[in-house]
């Protein structure tokens, strides 16, 4: 069962990065504009995290084996029509109905770890949940290169998506089998107005996120922003009266009133976001100030991806107490990573080892976190959980390429912009370090304030 969601979950996030390397190769074969370029690229993204929350709900409404079954299906179709593509068109229309199918099938995967794991098993699921999604990115560029320069059968760009199609159907033939089947029961109804107005906050807030940089932050950018601060409070609103009626809202707000999720997600969103942010800068600054190859830029970053899969486990294995310190020390690492790279333009072999301890360090944080948000809420809030999450993933990284991509690409010189970058990408880290401390102190908190049943459930996770 683990085996199966997590070859979705690294399916889904091969398909984030995979299609930056193919661009040229697009740009070449459908000759698009350079609008409907980069809607192939970030469409995608666009409506994953657009409907990641309504995904997890839908999970909870409908079934969670329902629902993967139903995504990965539809992701295989997309990417089919993705490598059939005629023309621009067909191409972004395809993208998009990726993201809404991904949009379905990923908050299954963190609802199904919660829901079916418990203890070492539970640690152990989250760990290689922290590879998948890490692996996944940068296997994305890696695989992106690799496919496009072999030119498979004269294809092109097309094996980029076409890959999917087998891999997917084995996958899903093997979901059939190993899925566990979803209880029966009644079915709650979807809060379609909260579906409204919950993609209407996100999308106003990704839109500018994703297009803003290339377009030069042109006042419309600002006005979107704007106007997901209002749509959002609407939500809000909408989400409470339905709670108040006795209806089933599409998020249950009681998730985000806890401290120890609003400071885990606020830590989890600011480590992640400098490192969807890296991946752009480092693969500029690897080729453009550093004269490497396109392949090169994608390999270095197999050492960050090895040391954070080793993180995951090797924390369950040490003392309790190390392991609530896991998050600060872990960011502490991830910061004079980027201190360190920055400031002595690593190259080779120095890059290679300093990148590696950086994937460590976001390890050594990220894995202890998720364990805190899901053993701190109960398994019923599993889905509400799930979309937060994932939704917050979606948007710190979209948030972190806006921001330090137009930074990076604003300063002069590649290696001053470079040394800037990685500095911002420092003090964020710190900053995540401060929020996972906060984190852990509601944590403590919770834990002093519960009854005895739920003081020792706790510390056995803990300890696990």
């Amino acid at each position: 069962m683990l085996a199966v969601l997590l070859t979705g979950q690294f399916m889904v996030n091969v398909d984030v990065s995979i299609v930056n390397v193919a661009a040229p190769s697009i740009q070449e074969g459908l000759r698009p504009s350079a609008g409907a370029l980069e809607l192939v690229i970030s469409g995608y993204t666009l409506a994953y995290a657009m409907l990641l929350i309504t995904g997890a709900r839908l999970g909870e409404a409908r079934g969670h084996r329902r629902m993967f079954l139903l995504g990965l299906a539809a992701f295989v179709v997309a990417s089919l029509a993705c490598g059939l593509a005629p023309v621009t068109g067909a191409l972004v229309a395809a993208r998009l109905a990726q993201g809404v199918a991904g949009a379905l099938m990923i908050p299954q995967v963190l609802s199904g770890i919660q829901l079916h794991f418990t203890g070492r098993a539970r640690a152990r699921a989250q760990g290689l949940l922290a590879v998948a999604l890490s692996g996944g990115a940068v296997a994305g560029q890696v695989l992106g290169g690799v496919l496009v320069s072999a030119d498979l059968f004269g294809l092109g760009w097309r094996p980029i998506f076409l890959v999917n199609v087998p891999v997917g159907i084995v996958l899903l033939a093997a979901g059939v089998r190993l899925l566990p089947r979803d209880p029966g029961g009644g079915r709650t109804r979807l809060d379609l107005g909260g579906v409204a107005l919950l993609s209407g906050a996100v999308l106003f807030a990704v839109v500018p996120l994703l297009f803003g940089r290339e377009a030069g932050w042109p006042p419309w950018t600002w006005v979107s922003l704007a106007a997901s601060g209002p749509v959002l409070v609407a939500f809000v609103r909408r989400q409470r009266r339905v709670a108040a009626r006795g209806g089933a809202p599409l998020l249950n707000l009681s998730v985000l009133a806890r401290p120890v999720v609003a400071w885990t997600l606020g830590a989890l969103g600011a480590a992640t976001g400098t490192y969807y942010a890296m991946l752009f800068v480092l693969a500029l600054y690897v080729q453009d100030g550093l004269g490497r190859s396109a392949l090169f830029s994608g390999l270095v970053l197999v050492s960050w991806v090895a040391a954070f899969g080793v993180a995951g486990p090797l924390l369950p294995r040490m003392p309790v107490r190390v392991v609530a310190l896991g998050p600060i020390a872990g960011y502490l690492i991830l910061a004079a990573a980027y201190l360190t790279i920055g400031l002595t333009h690593a190259d080779g072999a120095a890059l290679v080892v300093l990148l590696g301890f950086g994937g460590f360090g976001l390890g050594l944080g990220f894995a202890p976190q998720l364990g805190r948000l899901t053993s701190g809420v109960p398994a019923r809030l599993a889905p509400d959980l799930s979309g937060l999450i994932n939704t917050n993933f979606q948007l710190a990284g979209s948030a972190g390429l806006a921001v330090f991509g137009t930074l990076y690409l604003g300063v002069s010189g590649p290696r001053h912009a470079f040394t800037v970058v990685m500095t911002a990408f420092g003090i964020t880290a710190l900053a995540a370090c401060g929020a996972a401390f906060l984190g852990g102190r509601a944590a403590r908190a919770d834990d002093q304030g519960s009854s005895p049943a739920r003081r020792a459930a706790v510390t056995a996770s803990s300890l696990e």
